[in-house]
């Protein structure tokens, strides 16, 4: 029994080992070294910007130098963020990628987390609002991995309220309210005012953009209660800000007296346009508003609105102008004098499209058809137009949005349930070695009673024996070790060998920009690659996590095809140009085009019966040209009527002002081509900024 014992005591020292990791100490003069390049480069911003990026790439390799993977990620996240405060968006990206890929293979969820909140800011802040809302996502799913703890509670209950703005902003209420009521829970936990008031703040904004003013108002109101516990700084402002949400929202409800009343107690602080004077030409233009509408006088509104006028125009606050001409225009229509009207509503639909704020020039449209009646059906159809435009935008950011949550959500139960099938398989396997060990030990003291018995007569024989079992045991063991050995000399000596040298090449020629050098380095990048090739071959339980792109046009377009492929038998190829930024075309074209490419698609399945389809998107000059061929029964183009298929693709080419071909020879196939227009997006979107000016950030 005491064999039995041991093999035990051994059983249960190998189940609770862990694997050992390197723990070398990493020397407090490196970081501090790559610590005060990084606090260079952010401070010294009287320095060129080459010599403040070489501070932060020689941090960079200093950090490479590491030896601990955390410590490693540590450092190039904070060099991740100077390179975004630099605005170098190119060594950001990079920098970024290299620690969300570490991050992966090393199972480390707080960098990885940092890394996609990082990128999610910076999409945010270039106006690319889906990407940052699919990176938030996926931050929160990180987060989410960490064991729970106040730190990581505040950073998921953040995230929310990013996430929360955004789903604001494509009209994604109900997600809006999902997200930015599950970040007030967490901090009013936590006891954070600031950003408690931020939530019931986006609370009111998202229950006016539902039409629930009542509902609004009480946020509002809930969000002013928390004031006198702010901090000092900002307070004034911000009260100032929580007022005017208020009287703005009564303003939207049409209690234009409630309203005018509102406005005047703002107003009565002598403060107000010194210390925000943007908010107070918002807050003149409104009251001008709800007096014209509450009391029908003319005069002094008339005077409020010109006033305002020329405050924005003396500061250049775009925001406003449109929203003051509009009322100006009103004003005027209603005293009669409609050439001025009309003028005013015209500078105010300029203004409206130039920043982009299509609620306003909505509105604009709709005043230009009761004041201009011989142009009234051009404006009716230029309304109709841009509420479709919007309406499918934001159909589709709300399709994607919703496609992002059951993306993530469905990643996450797959991870339980894997997690669920390690445990299984981990207990199979320690009740199988239980199982073997056990058998082994009945059938060894088995063999040894007998031995016992027959010890006396057959004495030489079983000496002859136990010498046996000896030597055979030394030669596994021998063998055993030999194959370890044999292992570790290839990795060591061959694999290690090659990467150690190929990183002093390589930093080597780091410093050199040559040609030869970036051919030598590319040589040198494949040569990783085949180690890396080696190493998986040597180990099979590796398996790389192919780096999941977040969706955009092009992946949209490839879904769809592929998707077609797989339900039709067809077989689909698709091809597009590299070089063009298709993610920065205009919302309409991209739409139409996906459309035009998913209805021809149908079209191709349904009567051409063909085997082949080639997609192919590419530019010439100025314009976008796709093209869609099949070699199916194709049709007499010059006979017969057009289907309602191919009429709705004419129709979404015409909107996009694109030309249209149609070529088709019977029993040859069918070709469609398009050419479109190459028109970018210049800015985001932007909504009525008296609805969507929340006091603070969270």
């Amino acid at each position: 029994m005491k064999s039995w014992a041991f093999i035990l005591a051994i059983l249960l020292g190998l189940g609770c080992a862990r694997q050992s990791t390197d723990s070398d100490s990493v020397p407090n003069s490196k970081i501090d070294t790559i610590q005060q390049l990084i606090q260079k480069a952010k401070d010294s911003v009287q320095l060129p910007f080459e010599i403040r990026k070489a501070f932060l790439k020689k941090a960079k390799n200093e950090a490479f130098t590491l030896t601990n993977d955390t410590i490693i990620l540590e450092q190039l996240s904070e060099i991740s963020l100077a390179y975004k405060t630099l605005e170098d968006s190119l060594e950001f990206r990079e920098t970024n990628k290299q620690v969300m890929i570490m991050s992966q293979e090393t199972d480390m969820f707080t960098p990885l987390g940092n890394s996609h909140w990082d990128l999610a800011s910076f999409f945010k802040s270039y106006g690319a609002l889906d990407s940052a809302f699919y990176h938030y996502k996926k931050a929160l799913n990180s987060f989410e991995q960490l064991p729970k703890s106040i730190p990581s509670d505040i950073t998921k209950a953040r995230i929310l309220y990013s996430m929360g703005q955004i789903q604001d902003s494509y009209k994604d209420y109900l997600g809006a309210e999902i997200s930015t009521t599950s970040a007030l829970r967490i901090f009013d936990e936590q006891g954070d005012t600031k950003r408690i008031y931020n939530c019931y703040n986006l609370l009111a904004i998202i229950a006016s953009g539902m039409g629930d003013s009542d509902k609004s108002l009480e946020y509002y109101e809930k969000a002013g209660s928390y004031l006198d516990k702010l901090p000092s700084v900002n307070t004034i402002r911000t009260i100032f800000q929580n007022q005017n949400n208020i009287a703005h929202e009564l303003l939207r409800k049409e209690d234009y007296s409630l309203a005018k009343t509102s406005y005047e107690r703002l107003l009565s602080n002598k403060s107000l346009r010194d210390k925000d004077i943007e908010l107070y030409s918002l807050a003149n233009t409104s009251l001008a508003y709800a007096i014209f509408k509450s009391e029908n006088k003319f005069d002094e509104p008339e005077q409020l609105l010109i006033k305002s006028i020329e405050i924005n125009d003396s500061i250049n606050y775009l925001d406003d102008k449109a929203r003051a001409k509009q009322y100006y225009a009103e004003l005027l229509a209603a005293k009669g004098d409609t050439a001025n009207a009309l003028q005013y509503a015209k500078e105010s639909r300029t203004v409206a499209r130039e920043t982009h704020n299509n609620d306003r020039l909505l509105e604009v449209l709709q005043l230009l058809t009761q004041l201009d009646k011989a142009n009234a059906a051009n404006y009716a159809n230029a309304y109709y137009e841009l509420n479709e435009v919007i309406k499918e935008e934001e159909r589709t950011k709300r399709d994607k949005f919703a496609r992002i949550r059951l993306d993530t959500d469905k990643i996450k139960e797959e991870n339980v349930l894997l997690s669920r099938e390690r445990q299984l398989w981990a207990g199979a396997v320690l009740g199988l070695v239980v199982l073997g060990l056990t058998t082994t030990v009945i059938v060894l003291q088995y063999i040894n009673n007998n031995r016992l018995k027959f010890k006396q007569k057959q004495q030489e024989s079983n000496q002859e024996i136990y010498n046996l079992m000896l030597s055979q045991q030394g030669k596994f063991e021998e063998g055993r070790q030999l194959e370890q050995k044999r292992i570790s000399e290839e990795l060591h000596d061959g694999i290690l060998g090659e990467m150690l040298g190929i990183r002093l090449l390589l930093s080597g020629l780091n410093e050199r920009g040559d040609s030869a050098s970036v051919e030598q380095r590319a040589a040198f990048i494949e040569k990783l690659r085949e180690v890396e090739e080696d190493i998986r071959t040597i180990s099979h339980e590796l398996n790389h996590a192919s780096y999941e792109k977040f969706h955009n046009f092009i992946v949209s377009l490839e879904e769809l095809v592929s998707s077609i492929q797989k339900s039709s038998g067809i077989s689909c190829s698709f091809t597009y140009d590299k070089k063009v930024h298709w993610d920065n075309l205009l919302g309409d074209i991209k739409i139409n085009a996906y459309r035009i490419v998913q209805e021809t698609l149908k079209n191709c399945v349904k009567h051409a019966k063909c085997k082949n389809i080639a997609i192919s998107f590419g530019s010439t000059d100025d314009k976008l040209k796709l093209t869609i061929k099949d070699d199916g029964v194709g049709f007499d183009t010059n006979k017969g009527k057009r289907g309602i298929g191919l009429r709705n693709i004419i129709s979404r080419v015409k909107k996009i002002n694109g030309v249209f071909d149609i070529q088709s020879i019977k029993g040859k196939g069918t070709t469609i081509s398009v050419s479109i227009p190459t028109k970018y997006i210049e800015s985001e979107q932007t909504k009525d900024p008296i609805t969507l000016k929340p006091a603070m950030n969270a």
